[in-house]
């Protein structure tokens, strides 16, 4: 079976090669070190799941994330925010554009993948 593509988000190459690590057994990871890579990654794949740092240069992921509400195309991508950022206003502000939930970092592998595979299909 094909694995369901997840696009991972994070301007820290640590971040992003611990969660590919974490999430590559179960899923095909696509990763993006900045919002704009987002969109351009965006352009040629619709992934099963986004999981986005809130705290990055040029955009932050609330902004993103109002960018991805705003396009058909991308409206319904369940978006987990995955981030250093552990004030509950951050939390509510993210869930209240549409995050679908709030990880924060460091994370627990377990955690997060039971987490992601509430909005996928992979079970």
């Amino acid at each position: 079976m094909e694995k369901e593509l997840i696009i991972l988000v994070d301007d820290n190459p640590s971040n992003l090669r611990i969660g590919k690590n974490v999430l590559s057994e179960n899923y095909t990871v696509a990763t993006a070190p900045s919002a704009m890579k987002l969109f351009s990654v965006l352009e040629n794949n619709i992934p099963a799941l986004i999981l986005l740092d809130i705290d990055m240069p040029e955009m932050d992921g609330y902004e993103a994330l109002k960018i991805l509400k705003t396009k058909p195309e991308t409206k319904d991508i369940p978006v987990i925010f995955l981030t250093g950022m552990t004030d509950t206003k951050d939390e509510e502000k993210g869930l209240s554009l549409g995050a679908v939930a709030y990880v924060t970092k460091p994370f627990d592998p377990p955690s997060l993948i039971a987490c992601i595979e509430k909005y996928t299909s992979v079970k």
